[in-house]
């Protein structure tokens, strides 16, 4: 979901789940929260006529927007549990089917922005199947929802504001204004702001129309992802093997090398073969622990991670766009981690880590690459074993301070 740096892949939730909005009664104090975001909506620029017409028949907050808001799947998932989900054979059937029925169409839009025709389909196909589910949210009431209360109202404040330019430019009605519980629209689920400044009218009719046009909706994803740093002449990145005698201190984000080096290092894909772009940048990342799949990301990972900053999201992306090429399943069977920690414990570790200096992407007691990056970060600079694991061990010599 482009882009949705706090937030994720909102239709995809609740694709999976079958959630949907109830109706509720009119709540007095949401309708007062609404009439006091006026003011800064007329500070934009916003007649009160537009905003008057936005939040017409919204009274009440949604309830699902906030439940949804805190279930999101590559958050509160492992990666393995959200591959499962997320990139399945019809996806790649349907996926394969498009790549050939729009030949033509896809062909220029790479050619036009030097973004991969099959990583567009994967983003199209994780964010709305294909626009078969774009989301029937009200998107004002969504965005007044998490304003009104939860924890993402920095974001909402930014949206808000963003959405109420989308109508003013007259593309949609208020009434047909419709996505995910994050404000999410459209084919490839634009937010507000990324439709302001990566949407483009690739047909040529004078909208950039991503809620009916899969045509500006594939345009503005390739676009957005350039814009994000995107480059054809790198893959996203490869399942990798490490040698065995590996120094596992080199995982993570903070060592950026060639692909040539790492190869040098006795690094190579899980395939075979040798690597298709040796002065590409990469580093090695570990997304369930140092006992399952490891990859070597390129810039190009991190260009999708903008559209959406999950690992999982973006391993998915990734690993369906080779699917839909013809590609194969992942060579390193995905490992359990139900580790012998109480969920308060888990967040202690992760709060440890930060207190050492060691960023383990959030304390919300789920561990993910960053959080596995930390804990071997922390592990090299006490002179511990480099085996990723989080044990009460671990925890015990977080507590001494190293």
């Amino acid at each position: 979901m482009a882009r949705l740096k706090y937030l994720t892949a909102a239709v995809l939730v609740a694709g999976l789940f079958g959630m949907t909005a109830p109706e509720a009664s009119a709540d007095p104090e949401f309708e007062g929260f609404i009439q006091n975001m006026w003011p800064k909506a007329k500070a934009a620029g916003i007649s009160r006529d537009l905003f008057d017409r936005a939040f017409a028949g919204i009274s009440d907050p949604d309830p699902e927007v906030l439940k949804l808001a805190n279930n999101q799947p590559e958050f509160t998932s492992t990666t393995s549990q959200y591959l499962a989900k997320a990139v399945t054979q019809v996806r790649i059937d349907t996926g394969q089917s498009l790549k050939a029925s729009e030949q033509d169409l896809l062909s220029q839009i790479e050619k036009r922005y030097k973004v991969d025709r099959a990583i567009l389909l994967a983003i199209w196909g994780m964010e709305s199947n294909f626009g078969r589910d774009k989301g029937q949210m009200k998107v004002m009431r969504s965005l007044a929802t998490l304003l009104y209360s939860g924890n993402k109202k920095d974001y909402a404040r930014e949206q808000y504001i963003a959405a109420l330019k989308i109508l003013r430019t007259g593309i949609v009605s208020p009434q047909n204004f419709t996505g995910s519980w994050a404000g999410a629209m459209g084919h490839t689920q634009f937010i507000p702001t990324s439709y302001l400044s990566a949407a483009v009218d690739w047909t040529g009719d004078g909208k950039k129309d991503i809620w009916n046009s899969s045509a500006d909706a594939l345009a503005s994803t390739a676009n957005y992802l350039a814009k994000a740093g995107w480059r054809n002449d790198r893959p996203w990145g490869w399942e990798v093997k490490l040698p065995a005698n590996f120094n596992r201190s080199l995982i993570g984000r903070s060592n950026w090398r060639k692909v040539g080096e790492w190869a040098k290092l006795g690094i190579k894909p899980a395939r075979g073969g040798d690597f298709s772009a040796p002065t590409a940048d990469a580093f090695i990342m570990v997304p369930q622990g140092v006992d399952g799949p490891t990859f070597l990301v390129t810039r190009n990972f991190m260009a999708i991670m903008d559209y959406n900053d999950s690992h999982s999201y973006a391993v998915a992306v990734g690993h369906l766009a080779d699917l839909i090429k013809g590609g194969g399943e992942f060579v390193t069977p995905w490992p359990k981690v139900d580790y012998d920690l109480s969920f308060t414990q888990r967040v202690e570790i992760q709060k440890l880590l930060y207190r050492r200096g060691f960023d383990p992407g959030g304390t919300d007691g789920r561990f993910g690459a960053r959080t596995y990056e930390a804990i071997l970060g922390f592990q090299h600079k006490s002179g511990l074993t480099l085996d990723g694991t989080p044990t009460a061990a671990l925890l015990e010599r977080l507590r001494r301070g190293g």
